[in-house]
């Protein structure tokens, strides 16, 4: 089993990385990737967006009509829209999507009335999804190991204040709670993260600089020439 240090390292790194990356870009690549998966899906959506609007036709045109002065045409249409309800019952609760994601994940999307509804409710899935698998995950870690010591500090290293602060909230005095070493995983994932980004806008800079230089001093060269010239 993996040491508890390097499991609180892995979360608060991956929290970050996903509050770095955003939310609307995972949900959008995790769509992509659905939808490469599962091409039925547009197809079932739409199929079934199209069924539930001649449903509503059907039903608006039979309150229209008497059923007693007009019986043929209003049988006729009561078939039509008995059909339709039975393809509409049919494609919902047998959608052409695997079974085992909508159980997981995306039950309620499976019946959506249109293709941006079962988006929204893919990607409302998706982030509880990740929340419960990141922050969630975090949040039980803290409550079952509060109380456990990840590591002991030397003793009279630092004043008892210090102690407690480091054991805060539940953990023997003297030892890093885990509380204390995943806000120390996170602030130095932070502080490394903005100096990683740092370093590379002030690559990219100086390479456009750089760049900026190369054309002035060819533009140059060649006003002098057609001066000699």
């Amino acid at each position: 089993m993996p040491s508890l240090l390097v499991v609180v390292l892995l979360f608060q790194l991956l929290i970050h990385l996903i509050n770095t990356i955003g939310a609307p870009a995972i949900n959008g690549l995790l769509w992509a990737i659905f939808r490469k998966l599962h091409p039925s899906t547009d197809a079932s959506v739409t199929s079934q967006t199209t069924l539930r609007a001649e449903i509503v036709r059907l039903n608006r045109e039979m309150n229209n009509i008497s059923s007693q002065d007009e019986f043929a045409k209003w049988a006729k249409l009561r078939r039509e829209h008995d059909k339709a309800v039975t393809q509409y019952d049919e494609q919902a609760q047998c959608p052409k999507i695997s079974v085992w994601i909508l159980s997981l994940l995306f039950l309620s999307a499976a019946i959506a009335s249109s293709l941006k509804e079962f988006k929204d409710t893919f990607d409302q899935g998706a982030s509880a999804v990740r929340w419960v698998g990141t922050n969630g995950m975090r949040m039980i870690l803290q409550f079952w190991y509060a109380k456990r010591p990840l590591f002991w500090m030397p003793r009279g290293w630092v004043p008892w204040y210090i102690e407690w602060l480091l054991a805060f909230p539940r953990a023997p005095r003297g030892s890093v709670s885990i509380q204390i070493w995943g806000v120390a995983c996170g602030t130095v994932i932070q502080l490394v993260g903005a100096a990683v980004v740092a370093t590379w806008v002030l690559g990219q800079t100086r390479r456009q600089e750089g760049v900026k230089k190369v054309k002035v001093s060819s533009g140059d060269g060649s006003r002098e020439g057609k001066k000699e010239l």
